[in-house]
């Protein structure tokens, strides 16, 4: 079994559902790490609303170098048009 690595995270659903996109696009494998109690109360302290978007350890280089290419202020960006 394939050991999963973290390359990204964020506060809130939304950006790391962008990242794993792009990744799944790209045919690279991912998914969501989260706590499920933060998403079903909306919460976003202590950590609950914190979001990983993790990977197989072989595509981890590949991936991060898919997440840099993602432009600065992107996150902060998605977060302006939600409110």
């Amino acid at each position: 079994m394939s050991e999963f690595v973290t390359i990204y995270e964020s506060q809130g659903m939304l950006p790391a559902q962008v990242i794993k996109s792009k990744l799944e696009a790209a045919g690279i494998p991912a998914f969501l790490k989260y706590e499920a109690v933060g998403q079903v109360l909306g919460l976003i302290v202590d950590g609950l609303g914190l979001v990983q978007v993790q990977v197989p350890a072989e595509w981890a280089a590949e991936a991060s170098a898919l997440v840099e290419e993602v432009p600065a202020g992107a996150e902060e960006e998605l977060d302006e048009e939600l409110d």
